[in-house]
């Protein structure tokens, strides 16, 4: 061999072992910007996270501060977002020692799956404050979650409250279910309560909140005692009125002489409702016909 070959040898040699650190340097950095990127994936700074991320952590922190106020307001922003991600974070104030807070986190809940709110919720018809019984109530209704029908029967059978009651029953017609018909039939029943001085014993409230109920649910169980009540002149005005209401929503043909009766009463907001409720009863029939 030639020393001229020797020599171009020699060099193709140093060429190849250069590119050869090259290709290891190459992959080395490869590897290091891979190894960064996954911890900054791991450890995210807070200038990484989305707005809405940054707004939930804002609103958690707030959670823990000793301000009343500041608990009170983080949940309403928290329930404002209506995100599950948020709700969750709103989980911890149920057992807050306040009864504001407490009775705020129900409603923060509302973003979650309809049977986790429900389930989280249901212990707070037991709580000791009464606002906090009421608020966890109308709170459940708006779940509609059947899992809160039984809870809420009772809150409107053995509450002590009236304000916890007519929330309960007020519930009970949001979710719905024909199964707290016999329930809301108890609640507004009158037999066997109104005084000689012509004043019922139950809350006017409760009774009208029940009507109302009935007549969202919208079965036909629920006639016999609307009727009852449409017929009962010791009751409230605004009772007798928001039964008429629910039978025409009901619209069942049964209802037709009670209502034909209430439409010639004195009271005229009573008569007004108890024609309208005629007229979708009689549109009713003629679409079914």
């Amino acid at each position: 061999m030639t020393s001229v070959e020797t020599n171009s040898v020699t060099v193709l040699r140093r060429r190849f072992r250069i590119l050869r650190l090259t290709v290891v340097l190459v992959m080395a950095s490869f590897a290091a910007n891979a190894l960064v990127a996954g911890k900054a994936r791991v450890y995210q700074s807070p200038n990484s996270l989305t707005p809405l991320q940054l707004e939930i952590e804002k609103q958690k922190q707030r959670l823990a501060s000793t301000e009343i106020e500041d608990r009170r307001d983080a949940l309403m922003r928290l329930s404002a977002l209506r995100r599950e991600e948020a709700s969750r974070v709103a989980l911890t104030a149920l057992g807050d020692p306040i009864p504001i807070v407490r009775a705020t986190a129900a409603y923060a809940l509302l973003s979650l799956p309809r049977e986790e709110a429900a389930m989280a919720l249901i212990p707070l018809l037991q709580d000791k404050d009464e606002f906090v019984r009421q608020q966890a109530s109308y709170a459940l209704g708006r779940t509609r979650s059947r899992a809160a029908i039984s809870p809420l029967i009772d809150r409107s059978r053995t509450d002590k409250k009236d304000s916890v009651r007519a929330a309960a029953v007020v519930a009970l017609g949001q979710i719905g279910d024909e199964s707290a018909v016999v329930a809301l039939a108890e609640v507004l029943s009158t037999t066997g309560s109104s005084s000689k001085k012509g004043k019922t014993k139950k809350n006017e409230f409760v009774l009208r909140a029940a009507a109302h109920s009935l007549g969202e649910i919208g079965s036909r169980a629920g006639v016999p005692v609307l009727i009852e009540a449409l017929a009962n002149d010791y009751l409230a005005g605004d009772v007798r009125r928001e039964a008429a209401h629910a039978l025409g929503l009901i619209g069942d043909p049964a209802a037709i002489p009670a209502l034909r009766s209430a439409s010639i009463e004195a009271d005229a907001h009573l008569s007004q409702i108890a024609s309208e409720a005629l007229r979708r009863i009689a549109a009713n029939s003629t679409k079914r016909s």
